[in-house]
């Protein structure tokens, strides 16, 4: 059987986070009509707000932070007018307490990569000479004739993957260094323990903010909740180019053949430059027919690009053909990995600061979101990535701990009221970067005109805002090339 391309249908994207939304705008853009299909009454994803009801103001459901590096997220951001809605440090820039509470700051000034980190590093005053001399070791191993290689992406037959901290050690990383510097980025950038994560994911990381311009390096944070940040740029840009976004619509996928499967082609490398593997898609019009359903009802579509969660395939591709079964058996054996955010209330400003790493605590990071979001808001976000050990704990156990740490680590907090609190857990915030997870599967797939998104998919970053959207741009422009015949 044959798929049938209609020219009029639309492409249709079935989720409404970063790599749903950034798929339907590249297709927006493109002057091809798009409708995105969410689940849920509301566009975001995993990146969203909510308004507290006590307060009235909007809370993240989790705190976001950009990297310089995330050239396909900025790119995304420019082209919905909402790249004025992230706020970039002119070089990177890290305001420290320690367990002992004293207070440093990693300031990188302006000098070409990565001598910008080493001058950094060589002026932190939290460091000693010791750990100053151990950067220069990662320094050689980024730039080092073995850069371009990671320590083994995928396991070796004899030898497993090393985890993060492994490799800093085996690299000369001191304790301190590692609890000030490499710990806290590698639990932002992978949602993991060091103990836990592999460390390919980390050192892809690493290589993307250190070995390119000093910009890569830079952090760069949301002037405005999830939602507005981006989700409703995006459907504004949409909604502009003759597209439409739906909310409570949740999606099945069925299929109604189960023609000949081959191997799904591989198209790593589609969305970044690449012509080469066009010609393999040509076997992709024959093959079974799917239709998209909602509320009982077939939409009428050219293509599809699925970009829900890991954990949400099963659910979507209703009896799929052997192609795809093993690609949902794969992502059913993904694990997941946790986000606590505790958001405070005080009656005072406790920090002059808009984020504060607080190393070897549970919560690493604290944001003053009245200094990120202007008076609008006036409390304070406290984040746990790779929150395993405590995702299960109560409210108020959560919030005791949040309170304590940030009272012990700025002392304009010990004397000030706790108004409020509030918890977010996202439990599969993330999907697992430990070594022996299943592999991730390609944008395309075996079935013609079925196409995935998601931080998940194989880009060769690790769950990251920055691995949703180049999947999501690398589907848009699988999706455009299969609608378009230009195989």
């Amino acid at each position: 059987m044959e798929t049938r391309v209609v020219p009029d249908d639309p492409i249709v994207v079935v989720g409404a986070g970063f790599a749903g939304l950034s798929a339907a705008s590249m297709i927006a853009a493109h002057g091809r009509r798009v409708l995105v299909l969410e689940a849920r009454p509301t566009i975001g994803g995993r990146a969203t707000a909510f308004t507290d009801p006590a307060t009235g103001e909007r809370v993240d459901n989790g705190q976001h932070v950009l990297i310089g590096c995330y050239h396909e997220t900025f790119r995304f951001l420019r082209l919905i007018g909402a790249d004025a809605n992230v706020s970039v440090q002119s070089d990177l820039s890290v305001d420290v307490i320690d367990r002992e509470g004293r207070a440093s700051r990693l300031a990188c000034p302006r000098l070409p990569p990565p001598m910008h980190l080493l001058a950094g590093v060589l002026t932190w005053s939290a460091l000693t000479w010791r750990d100053c001399v151990a950067v220069l070791r990662v320094g050689i191993a980024l730039r080092g004739p073995r850069a371009g290689r990671t320590v083994n992406v995928r396991p070796y037959e004899d030898k497993p993957a090393l985890t993060v901290r492994e490799w800093l050690i085996a690299h000369g990383q001191t304790p301190r260094l590692i609890e000030l510097l490499w710990e806290p980025l590698a639990v932002a950038a992978l949602n993991q323990p060091i103990d836990v994560a592999a460390a390919d994911p980390f050192l892809v990381v690493l290589r993307r903010m250190f070995t390119g311009t000093r910009r890569d390096a830079a952090l760069a944070l949301p002037v405005a909740p999830l939602d507005g940040m981006y989700a409703l740029p995006a459907k504004r840009f949409i909604e502009q180019h003759n597209g439409e976004v739906r909310v409570s619509s949740p999606v099945t996928i069925r299929f109604d053949d189960r023609g000949p499967q081959g191997s799904a082609p591989q198209l790593h490398d589609l969305g970044r430059g690449s012509s080469g593997p066009a010609p393999q898609l040509r076997d992709l019009r024959r093959g079974p027919s799917w239709s998209a359903v909602v509320g009982g009802q077939a939409v009428p579509s050219a293509a599809i690009v699925v970009a829900v969660p890991w954990h949400a395939l099963d659910d979507t591709l209703i009896d799929p053909p052997a192609g795809l079964r093993t690609t949902i058996d794969h992502a059913n054996a993904t694990a997941a990995s946790p986000i606590v955010t505790v958001n405070l209330w005080f009656d005072r400003a406790v920090t002059d600061r808009t984020f504060v790493g607080l190393p070897g605590r549970t919560m690493q990071w604290v944001f003053d979101k009245r200094l990120l979001f202007g008076e609008a808001a006036s409390h304070l976000s406290l984040v746990s990535s790779g929150a395993e050990a405590v995702v299960a704990r109560s409210n108020q156990e959560l919030t005791e701990l949040a309170l304590s740490e940030v009272r012990e680590a700025l002392p304009a907090a010990r004397d000030a009221r706790l108004e409020r609190a509030v918890v977010v857990r996202e439990k599969r915030a993330t999907f697992s970067v430990a070594p022996g997870q299943p592999p991730r599967p390609s944008t395309i797939t075996a079935v013609p005109g079925l196409f995935l998104a998601g931080d998940w998919i194989d880009t060769g970053l690790p769950a990251t805002i920055e691995s949703a959207v180049l999947s999501g741009h690398m589907a848009a422009e699988a999706a455009l090339t299969f609608v378009n015949g230009d195989l």
